[in-house]
């Protein structure tokens, strides 16, 4: 079916439109480039406008039709944390101290936990430069929260770019020493939502090492050589040839461990996701250490998407920027650790563009 259409947008300031059930709902972009529409209830990315080769525009960002009511479509285009992706039974240990965190898959904590950030109601105000155009984020978290110590004060900026960029900025504050890993939990498919699967798009990936997992999805051992394995998406691939191989079980829903590139701060290249159909080709580049790729292969139509098409295996894909899988509790990974008198920065940008 075909996505639903946006009003052409003419320019100008974000527009606020308020939803009982999402909080507020903020338009935004610059004219002939992309449109951006953000919820305020899990500081959510509900669709984004992206020209193909011939400048038409199409949403590649799923959402359910229905948000409030599809429990199986919580981190949808969702702001995720305390702790994005899983932290093994639940508990990890800091200064001494063991805590014991809301656990919910498999006696996991996943994203932060059964009432995480996803599922908060966000204040937001609107930003807006000749360069730059969006909303600013902002959730108190107090302490005890899912069982994280601390009051962690988090902001999170969106913001389209002339360039047809589009910015996630995070930034935390704690007054007590935490656990912080954010991210942005969109799935994108560039041939359009609801236009079938990503099963052609073409996907590289800037690692030399994965993260392997058990069947829990909980890390062991060390990361390994992506070389000579399933792992290895430094070439693009078609995501159907890529999954295929074997060892990556009919699909990916694993870390990569990003090359490292520049200072701590510094961007680097982490994914190209490329739909020969259209055009469209997504540039990922982030602050953070590690990519999970998720090829959506438990998707089973449950979820209506926003055209009324049920989404299925390989609907879409979720390249998620943040740390490592349970590094609480892998001493080797880099620490998510915030501490007070610091400050949580994570950075992500999606470049836009087309290519024959």
């Amino acid at each position: 079916m075909t996505p639903p259409s946006l009003p052409p947008f003419t320019g100008g300031p974000p527009v606020c439109h308020t939803d009982t059930d999402a909080g507020q709902r903020w338009t935004f972009g610059f004219p002939g480039g992309l449109t951006a529409e953000v919820h305020t209830r899990g500081a959510r990315l509900h669709g984004l406008w992206v020209p193909d080769r011939h400048g038409i525009p199409a949403d590649v960002v799923l959402a359910p039709r229905d948000p409030a009511r599809t429990a199986a479509a919580r981190y949808f285009g969702a702001t995720v944390g305390r702790y994005a992706n899983r932290i093994a039974r639940g508990r990890f240990s800091l200064d001494g101290k063991t805590y014991q965190l809301s656990a919910q898959e498999n006696g996991h904590c996943l994203h932060g936990g059964a009432d995480g950030f996803d599922n908060r109601l966000w204040e937001a105000e609107s930003v807006h430069t000749p360069e730059w155009t969006g909303v600013l984020l902002h959730l108190r978290s107090p302490d005890g929260d899912q069982g994280f110590p601390g009051n962690l004060d988090v902001t999170v900026s969106c913001l389209i770019g002339r360039d047809s960029a589009l910015s996630f900025s995070y930034a935390a504050v704690t007054d007590a020493a935490t656990l912080v890993n954010l991210t942005n939990h969109a799935y994108f498919n560039l041939e359009g939502e609801g236009a079938g699967d990503v099963l052609d798009h073409r996907l590289a990936v800037h690692a030399d090492h994965y993260t392997p997992v058990d069947e829990e999805l909980i890390p062991y051992g060390d990361h390994r050589p992506v070389t000579g394995t399933a792992f290895d998406l430094r070439r693009p691939l078609r995501i159907a040839e890529a999954q295929a191989r074997p060892g990556a079980g009919g699909g990916y829903d694993h870390n990569f461990v990003l090359s490292p590139h520049g200072g701590d701060d510094a961007l680097r290249p982490a994914a190209v996701l490329h739909a020969p159909s259209t055009g469209r080709r997504m540039e990922v580049l982030t602050t953070e250490p590690g990519l999970q790729v998720y090829t959506a292969g438990q998707f089973d139509g449950t979820v209506l998407g926003k055209s009324g098409t049920p989404y299925r295996a390989g609907a879409g894909i979720a390249l998620e920027t943040q740390h490592f899988p349970d590094s609480p509790n892998r001493p080797g990974d880099p620490s998510a650790v915030l501490r007070p008198g610091e400050e949580y920065r994570s950075r992500t940008v999606l470049r836009f563009g087309t290519r024959d």
